[in-house]
């Protein structure tokens, strides 16, 4: 029944490949690979969320997503969509146990909620000079940020995953070292959701960057040293009470880099791009918070992603390539990928202590090449993992696109894929 669903469907789909046009289509089958890809957002410059961050209601039925007027939401099932917030807003990201959105307004630089399906909107509060909230915890009673202490220059971030424009800077790199070296004092903070009070729970002189809450456990906050990754121990975790500051991945190489780190969804799993040395070997690593567990799988150089992504049940990986300007420097890697995890058998020494290998099997989900990668696309899988959902340029202006998961269409576009 399936097979004969979709074959009708991809009759009505436009099956031209994408293009630079004024009219972008809804909808159409990949012809390199088969899976249809739907346009989810009408509003040119849309964007979805920044990769690692919550974009989907606790039911998992709707998605928020940013537009030049402010957030709308989508539902799922329909693919509608309709607006929730208007201003010059930045989305934090979609409440876990509410129906809610955070976000923070520009002109007053403050934080507030409002509630995808009445609207209700409530003001929390104010946050301190130069300081931005980057993630809500699971239970909803929480935010938490950074931000340089004094009359520092500013918070050496770069451009926010949903501020505009989303395009990466030019000078990107030149702009990581002298923040780095600038060795400003900053500070993680958390503020009450309930009455906006804060609290300060670590000061350092390093750059404190890309905070994101554990999404089951309320009191657990990643967050990374930030700068030249060759030049850093990034991936850190810390409670909310100030305790239990731990390094999640230590260097033991020269030029290896770790980073792009992002919660499974059960909350006990960190994972992120691990690369032995740079540009050479390409990994994508789990560290298990509870059990000290390491998982590493492998994959090829055209297969490496800015931004790799896994499903709800950790079955399922995705990735979103990368052009030749890239780290990995691959000759063919502008595709949205899909990943299937495969543990290699051990035969040898049983030891707690040794890493888990594995390996990624690839499978091309959309071709990429219309697309500039000065925007980065920030894969995520809808909570029912059918959709795999992405933002681009490819027709000019940045639209919110989803790509299905299912088996291709034909016999022919599995055969071109592998």
């Amino acid at each position: 029944m399936r097979f004969t669903f979709c074959i009708i469907a991809t009759s009505l789909l436009s099956a031209v490949a994408p293009a630079q046009t004024s009219n972008p289509p809804k909808s159409w089958v990949d012809p390199d690979t088969g899976h249809r890809i739907i346009r989810i957002s009408d509003e040119p410059n849309s964007a979805s969320l920044y990769f690692n961050e919550n974009a989907y209601t606790p039911d998992g039925k709707e998605m928020v997503y940013s537009t030049p007027n402010g957030i709308s939401v989508v539902d799922l099932s329909t693919f509608k969509t309709r607006p929730v917030v208007t201003g010059h807003v930045r989305i934090v990201n979609a409440g876990r146990k509410n129906q809610t959105v955070y976000y923070t307004r520009n002109d007053d630089h403050s934080l507030y909620v409002t509630n995808i399906d009445t609207g209700e909107t409530r003001k929390i509060g104010v946050l301190p000079p130069r300081a931005g909230i980057d993630t809500i915890n699971a239970d909803e009673t929480l935010a938490a940020g950074a931000y340089v202490v004094g009359q520092g220059a500013d918070s050496g971030n770069t451009a926010g995953p949903q501020t505009h424009p989303l395009d990466q800077p030019r000078n990107k790199g030149e702009m990581m070292e002298r923040t780095l070296a600038a060795h400003l004092p900053r500070v993680v903070y958390v503020m009450s959701l309930q009455t906006g009070e804060q609290k300060i729970i670590l000061h350092s002189t390093d750059w404190l960057n890309h905070l994101l809450f554990s999404p089951t456990d309320p009191t657990l906050l990643m967050y990374c040293h930030e700068g030249p990754w060759q030049k850093v121990d990034r991936i850190w975790t810390i409670r909310t009470d100030g305790t239990q500051n731990t390094l999640i991945h230590k260097r033991t190489m020269a030029m290896e880099i770790a980073g792009h780190e992002f919660w499974g969804e059960d909350g006990k799993t960190i994972w992120y791009d691990l690369q032995t040395p740079k540009g050479e070997d390409f990994w994508v690593a789990g560290y298990d918070v509870e059990t000290g567990r390491r998982t590493w799988y492998h994959l090829q150089r055209n297969e490496w992603s800015i931004h790799f992504n896994v499903t709800k049940d950790g079955t399922l990986f995705c990735g979103d390539g990368g052009d030749p300007g890239q780290v990995a420097h691959a000759p063919d890697g502008e595709w949205i990928y899909l990943f299937r995890p495969q543990i290699l058998k051990d035969t040898g020494i049983q030891d707690a202590n040794f890493i888990h290998p594995g390996v990624f099997h690839a499978e091309k989900l959309v071709n990429m090449s219309k697309h500039h990668y000065h925007l980065e696309p920030n894969v995520s899988f809808t909570p029912d993992q059918k959709w795999v959902v992405f933002r681009s340029n490819m027709f000019g202006p940045t639209y919110v696109f989803a790509v299905e998961v299912a088996t291709p269409f034909s016999t022919a576009a599995r055969q071109r894929n592998r």
